[in-house]
């Protein structure tokens, strides 16, 4: 399976590169449907049987069908149960997250944990968390190793972290949130063809383990975090900061998905 999401493709560097509907990201999808390709040719020739992308971004119909490699399918739109995640539940042997960027607050092009700019941090049992970090934990609980990640250098420092026996490219490195010094498609595909094919000696679906998990997540507003704090289990533990506590990690992602619109629906034009 692959998670695809867009901040982190080859050449992204700004807010227009990934905003559908713009000029720029008509021409990004296209580099992005490059990674996911180069990505199932890897994984294809490191001996998987069948790829399933999963569309992890906005409005999650930005890659191009038509131009997708045959060897995989395409899951795309919205509203899933399990957001950038679905799928990892049907037996999936791993999972490729491509395109990945780092979490609210940290360093990184487009950093943001689920919302672009409201959320300033985001904890999974008192660790800053990444979407990749609190994605790799949903998986594990599913017993689906992390294959590969790819994104700028920054992303790649950050899922040695959380799943160390990935395997990571660079298609970039960092110079600020909006500026990068980026690889030519050419070479990406290469690399990130490589590594899938690596990944897959370490693809296997094993048992997974329930355990109980805390999230706490800050936003950059007080209205936000009291917005979030009516959700039922949730509690605001600070001006800007709520957290609550689940039985299991795909519990905590379903509810971390409903503050996220809770408090994305609270937002007041240009003073957030």
């Amino acid at each position: 399976m692959i998670s695809a999401d867009m901040e982190g493709a080859t050449g992204v560097t700004w807010t227009g590169d990934v905003l559908p509907g713009t000029e720029q990201w008509q021409r990004f999808r296209r580099l992005f449907t490059g990674d996911v390709n180069a990505c199932v040719t890897g994984l294809l020739a490191g001996g998987a049987t069948g790829v399933l992308v999963n569309e992890a971004h906005s409005s999650q119909r930005n890659l191009l069908l038509e131009d997708l490699h045959p060897g995989a399918r395409l899951l795309t739109g919205r509203h899933k149960p399990l957001s950038m995640m679905q799928g990892v539940d049907t037996g999936v042997d791993g999972v490729v997250f491509l395109g990945y960027h780092t979490g609210a607050g940290a360093p990184g092009v487009l950093a943001h944990t689920y919302l672009e700019n409201s959320i300033t941090g985001v904890w999974l049992d008192g660790v800053p968390a990444s979407e990749g970090r609190l994605n790799a934990a949903l998986a594990a609980e599913h017993g689906v190793p992390v294959l590969l990640v790819t994104g700028d250098d920054l992303t790649c420092a950050d899922a040695l972290a959380y799943a160390p026996g990935a395997q990571v490219v660079a298609v970039k490195d960092c110079v600020s949130r909006y500026a990068a010094v980026c690889l030519p498609p050419a070479v990406t595909a290469d690399r990130i063809t490589a590594a899938a094919t690596a990944a897959m000696s370490h693809a296997g679906h094993t048992t997974g383990a329930v355990t109980a998990h805390r999230v706490e997540v800050e936003f950059d507003a007080t209205h936000l975090a009291e917005a979030a704090a009516v959700v039922p289990t949730v509690e605001q533990i600070g001006v800007r900061r709520v957290g609550f506590d689940a039985e299991s990690m795909t519990a905590a992602m379903k509810a971390f998905k409903v503050v996220t619109y809770v408090a994305s629906g609270a937002v007041e034009g240009i003073y957030g």
